[in-house]
């Protein structure tokens, strides 16, 4: 039984690390997800999905959004994208709180200046998550955000 929860938490892992490449190749190359989503035949909220590394996806949604967007279907844990931060290894031992104005905003609690373990932010945006306001999540808060579910997944009961 044990085997199992390891595997999804690698597999949750690696989803999340091809949706994190898909993102950021997208980004790179000034699409919008809308026209991004168009050029690969799928709905917005499936190409949402994706950069999420949701895995209800279908695998083919992920190999048209792949390329689409030129990303090489190759392991994302090893092949080098345009950001070659290994997101396990990216993590900040602290977090502090107001370098993240989403995070500030969800831990509305927390006296300013605070800084956070990995776990304790990541459970906040996972708890707030429909607080969250994704749109206005900038690029190193998502990446943040991204890191922290790749590097605690093995954490996960």
């Amino acid at each position: 039984m044990e085997e199992i929860r390891d595997w999804d938490g690698r597999a949750q892992a690696w989803l999340a690390l091809l949706g994190f490449r898909i993102r950021e190749q997208r980004k790179q190359l000034g699409l919008s997800i809308i026209s991004a989503a168009q050029a690969a035949d799928l709905s917005r909220v499936t190409w949402h999905r994706i950069e999420r590394g949701e895995p209800s996806v279908a695998s083919g949604a992920y190999a048209r959004a792949m390329e689409v967007l030129g990303v090489p279907m190759s392991d994302p844990a090893t092949a080098n994208a345009s950001n070659d931060r290994d997101l396990e290894n990216w993590i900040p031992v602290r977090i502090e709180i107001d370098r993240y104005p989403q995070l500030r905003r969800l831990a509305w609690h927390a006296r300013e200046g605070a800084k956070l373990t990995p776990r304790e932010a990541l459970n906040i945006y996972e708890r707030n998550w429909r607080h969250l306001d994704e749109t206005a999540l900038s690029v190193e808060e998502r990446a943040l955000i991204d890191a922290l579910r790749a590097g605690l997944v093995d954490e996960i009961v």
